[in-house]
């Protein structure tokens, strides 16, 4: 089993060219899979085992969402294995992935989200750099990952773009406004930024910010403006994506903004602005 998983993460680096946090949740799938099969070989994997296994998770309550991903994984895996010629035939093409619940994603009214934004103090650099934060994330819809990889040599002041490395090391272009790009250029006159390259926003240390410590930093602010306990970093992408659909822009583009690969993701926000619609007519139309 070890040579197979080995195989099939280096496919995912090399051709599929994957980011390293997906590599890593595909391999935590598979050793959990690995753990339950114990030393039986790959080939005596049957549509019955599979079973077994998806029966072992429910009964460790493992969420509907937890278990479709870990069924994707090993999708992917016996395909791989089928594909090259490690397996006959594939063990898992009859098994049928549990129906999860579409949850409409949460997002922020205009007002929070200009709330959240303001609310850092910006009498110092690290105020600066945050308030710069969430103005980009808001300005770009990009996501917190992503964030992190930017560079100042990312930015284009002039024609008002940044450059985006995505899922899968995808590169892609997105528009940014001005109020976060003059938040950008205001953090890096504080810190005094001479050189036009290396990572656009730092620890206190003067490294790189981690995905981590950007999560914490707009939790902190988030906390101050709602007590929603469902609000996370990733409501400003969710909110972003919202209100360009409520004010008119069409789910293309949007799709593109956001760096999605297939438009059924980004069709999530049309129930949004559908399920507002139905709520403003049952309360003004007299015979709803």
């Amino acid at each position: 089993m070890d040579r197979y998983i080995e195989k099939f993460i280096n496919y995912l680096r090399v051709e599929k060219n994957y980011s390293e946090n997906t590599v890593i949740n595909y391999k935590i799938d598979l050793e959990l899979f690995k753990t339950f099969i114990a030393d039986r070989p790959v080939k005596s994997i049957d549509h019955l085992s599979l079973r077994r296994f998806l029966a072992l998770l429910k009964e460790r309550n493992f969420s509907r969402t937890s278990i479709a991903r870990k069924l994707a994984t090993l999708r992917s895996f016996f395909r791989f294995l089928t594909r090259e010629g490690y397996l006959k035939s594939n063990p898992i093409s009859g098994l049928s992935t549990p129906k999860l619940e579409k949850k409409l994603p949460i997002f922020l009214t205009v007002a929070d989200v200009t709330k959240l934004i303001e609310s850092p103090d910006i009498s110092d650099d690290l105020g600066l750099r945050d308030r710069a934060i969430l103005e980009t994330l808001y300005s770009t819809g990009i996501r917190v990952s992503e964030l992190v990889g930017l560079n100042i040599e990312s930015m284009d002041f002039i024609g008002g773009t940044v450059k985006v490395f995505g899922k899968g090391k995808k590169e892609r272009l997105v528009p940014i406004g001005d109020r976060a790009l003059r938040s950008i250029r205001d953090y890096l006159s504080a810190r005094k930024a001479s050189n036009e390259e290396g990572p656009l926003f730092l620890n206190k240390s003067g490294g790189r910010l981690s995905a981590r410590s950007i999560r914490r930093i707009i939790e902190k602010y988030i906390k101050n403006i709602s007590s929603k306990e469902k609000i996370s970093p990733h409501t400003l992408r969710h909110s972003f994506a919202t209100h360009l659909l409520d004010r008119g822009a069409d789910l293309r583009s949007v799709q593109e903004l956001l760096g999605h690969v297939n438009l059924s993701t980004t069709q999530i926000y049309t129930h949004i602005t559908t399920e507002r619609l139905r709520d403003s007519y049952k309360k003004a139309h007299p015979r709803a």
